[in-house]
């Protein structure tokens, strides 16, 4: 004779399939994994991880020792943690108002040197100039920054066309860093692919040759 069986009793539980698991008990850990592999009294013992036991199977952490390991090969040298150090210190003003410190400086000094009135027989204050007669690929950007300064952008061209070009995309930049690091403004970061800088090295360092050349038009690059 069969025994019935209740429609609600549900399946039968085969006694190898080991204990229910509920649905509050939380993700499988490495110990629990080990204690499930774990093998017979002849076999040998599982090692001690209390960095990775307690944590869940599909997500360890990296050993604290490969953290010690790393930093021990890559330790920053005396400069890089001086520059950590103060960086994590200042308060967050700090950086933006040293910048623009720095360009109220330069800016500053352009004001008051006056280098547009350079008379024609005065020495040039570029090195490579003054001892071989090229202008280098910097050669003019005081001169083109004093022109800006003053609103005269044809003149500030034809010292630097380079600097002239870089200007606004310079202000926009630390417009950004300052904003967001300031105020929480969220204005577009500007950031370039090595591809645009190399085109950019590319360009000025192709110009910086071509205004040194002694013929027409060129020659009206010449600072």
């Amino acid at each position: 004779m069969t025994a019935a069986t209740s429609p609600d009793a549900g399946p039968a539980t085969s006694p190898d399939a080991g204990p229910a698991t509920s649905p509050d008990a939380g993700p499988v850990t490495f110990a629990d994994a080990a204690a499930a592999t774990a093998p017979g009294p002849g076999g040998s013992a599982q090692p001690a991880r209390p960095w990775l036991d307690g944590r869940p199977i599909e997500g360890p952490p990296v050993p604290p020792e490969w953290y010690a390991a790393y930093y021990a090969q890559h330790k920053p040298d005396v400069i890089t943690r001086f520059a950590q150090r103060l960086w994590t210190r200042s308060p967050v003003w700090a950086a933006p108002l040293a910048l623009l410190v720095c360009m109220g400086g330069a800016v500053g000094y352009t004001l008051a040197s006056h280098p547009a009135e350079a008379g024609a027989g005065d020495p040039p204050t570029c090195l490579l100039k003054y001892t071989t007669g090229f202008v280098c690929p910097g050669c003019g950007g005081t001169r083109a920054a004093w022109y800006l300064l003053h609103g005269d952008l044809p003149a500030a061209a034809r010292h630097h066309a380079i600097f002239v070009f870089a200007v606004p995309f310079l202000i926009y930049m630390y417009v950004a860093w300052a904003g967001q690091r300031l105020f929480g403004w969220r204005l577009p970061q500007f950031s370039a692919s090595p591809a645009v800088v190399v085109a950019f090295l590319a360009v000025w360092g192709v110009w910086s040759v071509l205004r040194n050349l002694p013929w027409a038009p060129f020659t009206a690059f010449y600072v």
